[in-house]
């Protein structure tokens, strides 16, 4: 089966949310030029965490651009696309690309202008391992990631970049480890189900928040994530030692959120980013702790199995956070999660504070709304987790 597929469309709408333009390279990919004509695009790769997985693996052919959102899959190499080159095919653990670690994929000299399409070209997988594109569940074997058809021109990602004249543009592919792999129930295969977003880099030194949790929260089940109206734009997990790096993000304000096993959900509210300056959540002695919590199942069935679920939480007087995305099984459209039962705990940002003052929002307490997304449709089904949730049902036509 051909692995050149085409980006799911609620994907391609959330990373068109992030676009803007940026700085870093040098090369070739068919279209020379110099001066006062020319620019140079600069492609890396970074992950957000996976779910349940030790490792994520996917091999890169190409990466294509176009100045046109809509130009067609037929015209191959010529009417306007713009190949960036590899120096050879990249096979890369997507679970190592983490706390703002970058993978380069390559760069190119490209004609002046706004590009609007880009084209992530994966390549076939092999017969037998290694596989080109697999995945390794925790605790058990690697096995090869199945992955939806689509057309030879790879995973079309929408994106509005400028390149100017003379200048270097650094554009990173986050790729959604835990929203790309999904189980297809007791088969022991899982499909690629590609979710990524394209976020230009205006500063390298930017673009960051870092920032601290207790040691005693340290695992691959807590999650650090900026967002913004209710949808993450970063995630990344701490370390072994507590420290988090969330990097590249947009320049903009954000809510941080913490989430981890029996704990409370911890928000940081009005999280400046900027272009040239690291936003610090903390320090090694000032580290976010959020207090224990009970945890409430939260189940149910989606259909069609294509359908992606979240759970959300409307704080007092806004913002509305996404506290769980479970995966849905891509044949029987299940899904399962974990929601605190206790009350979130919120504290605006304060730069240098000598402590959080973190708050309870009592009246939100274990108070959820579950939403089903298909194909840009979407259904909502309030949930109040204080007391047993029954398995929740969304049927789409």
């Amino acid at each position: 089966m051909k692995l050149l597929k085409t980006m799911a469309a609620g994907a391609v709408t959330c990373a068109a949310l992030l676009l803007a333009a940026c700085g870093g390279g040098g090369g070739d990919g068919g279209i020379g030029g110099s001066g006062a004509t020319a620019g140079t695009m600069k492609v890396s790769m970074t992950d957000a965490p996976s779910c349940g997985y030790d490792h994520v693996f996917v091999t890169v052919n190409k990466v294509r651009v176009h100045q046109s959102a809509d130009a067609s899959d037929a015209e191959g190499g010529a009417g306007g696309w713009v190949d960036i080159p590899l120096a050879r095919p990249q096979r890369v653990d997507l679970l190592t690309l983490t706390n703002g670690v970058l993978f380069p994929l390559g760069e190119t000299v490209l004609p002046a202008g706004k590009y609007q399409q880009m084209r992530l070209v994966l390549a076939d997988n092999t017969v037998a391992a290694p596989w080109a594109n697999s995945v390794q569940p925790t605790g058990g074997a690697e096995v090869p990631l199945d992955t939806p058809s689509g057309q030879q021109s790879g995973l079309k990602l929408n994106m509005n970049v400028d390149v100017p004249a003379d200048k270097v543009v650094d554009v990173v592919l986050d790729f959604d480890a835990c929203k790309s792999v999904v189980k297809r129930g007791n088969t022991g295969k899982y499909n690629l189900k590609p979710v990524i977003a394209v976020i230009p880099v205006v500063n390298s030194g930017g673009q960051r928040v870092e920032g601290w949790i207790d040691p005693a929260m340290v695992g691959t089940s807590t999650l650090v994530s900026v967002q913004s109206q209710g949808l993450p734009v970063k995630t990344s997990i701490p370390d072994s030692t507590g420290r988090f790096v969330l990097f590249p993000v947009p320049v903009g304000s954000y809510s941080l959120v913490v989430t981890a096993p029996e704990r409370a959900t911890a928000v940081v509210t009005g999280v400046p980013v900027t272009a040239d300056t690291v936003t610090s959540i903390g320090s090694t002695t000032v580290r976010m702790n959020p207090p224990a919590s009970l945890m409430r199942d939260v189940n149910g069935t989606v259909s069609p199995a294509t359908a992606t679920v979240r759970a959300t939480q409307s704080l007092s007087g806004g913002p509305t956070i996404e506290v769980a995305s479970p995966a849905v099984d891509a044949l029987d459209g299940t899904f399962d999660t974990s929601l605190p039962i206790a009350a979130p705990v919120r504290a605006p940002f304060v730069a240098n504070a000598p402590s959080f003052g973190f708050v309870p929002d009592a009246p939100v307490a274990g108070r959820y709304t579950v939403q089903a997304n298909s194909n840009g449709s979407i259904k909502n089904i309030d949930i109040d987790a204080n007391s047993t949730v029954p398995p929740l049902t969304f049927t789409f036509p």
